[in-house]
């Protein structure tokens, strides 16, 4: 079985795919298209305090690198202009109306980071741009009564944060919760879903909070204030960097609360093995795209296909790294959008079929995990699964759940 034929597939199963691989001549097209071409841009954090994520950047243009050799979508190449914003909104803002004023890209795709695209979407509202699948899973991404021009794609953190509050719950009745999290958004989003998940007992049981700058060296003190509050449950919101730290100092520190870490950070390669493969053991988190370090997975034809895709097309990065199975599938969920406009490239209907994907499957998302989208649905995956680290990879446990709970 070939890489192309199975994505085709897919996507065909979809219902997403259009028949031919001509050029459609004479097509309604907005900015950036042409009969040859789509443009689109990005922001990455290639380098500063984020920039373990950089990796997801590269595996987007990895992927579209793959489209074009296989002849585009619809005949047009992807033509991917990323540019490096070292997670600083400031530098976004910048970026990306270099992007769209002079590069005159058709929309922007899975710009990267909570503040650095917060920043930015007024502007792209302002400007009918779209700001397409953000790699953030802030809650305020799916509002398309007042920001109709953006669309979030991975689970929303506070839908997440509930998760891991029922599995408290449940699992440590006499719970005594501590919380680091990133001083923005993106950590308070958290914050938010947990209390929820808590409800009455939210006061009683989170007996401690630290906040963090992304400007700080380390997140050291913070950690040591919350083992001296008593918990025996702690939940880090962080990225990377911050969350390699946290592991490495609660280990330190002989800590051994109830560990839940946010899945934004529960990369073996960029957490994991940073902060000490045996420091992070029993380390709880949840899931939607399948680890490439599982065992289960790696016998699978939609592994081997994405394993032949990393070395044919994104050798340099890591097998390790789940950031590069998001990249994979979040650019697979763009092409498949864009196969479903049609000769008709405009951002209008760009947007409007954006949001209109109904249980689009993609191979390396969770079995039981779709994507799905509507005109009133900016939240295109709902679902996850637990996991638990065993020191090597991570083991799944329990059942997929819905953003209800269910």
């Amino acid at each position: 079985m070939t890489v192309k034929w199975t994505i085709v597939s897919v996507l065909s199963a979809a219902g997403l795919a259009v028949a031919g691989g001509l050029a459609w001549a004479g097509g309604q097209y907005g900015p950036g298209v042409s009969d040859t071409e789509i443009k689109l841009g990005s922001t990455q954090p290639y380098s500063g305090p984020a920039s373990s994520y950089g990796t997801i950047g590269k595996s987007d243009t990895a992927y579209f690198a793959m489209i074009n050799e296989q002849g585009g979508i619809n005949g047009r190449k992807v033509n991917f202009i990323v540019r490096d914003d070292g997670y600083s909104p400031p530098k976004t803002v910048e970026q990306i109306r270099q992007l769209v004023e002079q590069d005159g890209v058709l929309a922007t795709f899975n710009t990267l980071g909570t503040p650095p695209n917060s920043a930015i979407r007024g502007y792209l509202n302002d400007s009918k741009v779209p700001q397409l699948f953000v790699a953030t899973g802030a809650t305020k991404w799916n509002d398309p009564q007042h920001y109709p021009w953006t669309i979030g794609w991975q689970p929303s953190y506070q839908v997440e944060a509930r998760i891991y509050a029922h599995y408290i719950l449940k699992n440590v009745p006499d719970a005594k919760i501590a919380v680091l999290y990133q001083n923005d958004d993106y950590g308070k989003d958290y914050v938010i879903g947990l209390r929820e998940g808590l409800g009455d007992k939210a006061d009683k049981m989170i007996v401690a909070t630290q906040s963090y700058e992304t400007t700080d060296a380390t997140v050291e003190s913070q950690i040591v204030s919350l083992q001296g509050s008593g918990a025996n449950v702690m939940f880090t919101v962080a990225i990377p960097k911050f969350a390699a730290q946290a592991i490495r100092k609660i280990y330190d520190l002989g800590w051994k609360p109830t560990h839940i870490l946010n899945n934004v950070s529960a990369s073996i390669k960029s957490v994991m093995e940073p902060a000490g493969p045996e420091k992070a053991v029993g380390i709880i988190s949840s899931a939607y795209l399948k680890d490439p370090t599982d065992p289960q997975w790696q016998g699978t034809p939609e592994y081997q296909e994405w394993l032949a895709w990393m070395k044919k097309y994104n050798a340099s990065a890591s097998i390790a790294d789940a950031f590069n199975v998001y990249g994979y599938t979040v650019t697979q969920t763009i092409v498949a959008v864009l196969k479903q406009c049609g000769n008709d490239l405009t951002r209008e209907n760009l947007m409007k079929q954006a949001a209109n994907v109904h249980d689009l499957k993609l191979p390396m998302l969770l079995p039981g995990i779709t994507v799905s989208t509507s005109a009133t649905d900016f939240a295109p995956i709902k679902q996850l699964q637990l996991m638990k680290y065993n020191g090597k990879t991570w083991e799944l446990f329990g059942d997929v759940i819905s953003a209800s709970g269910s």
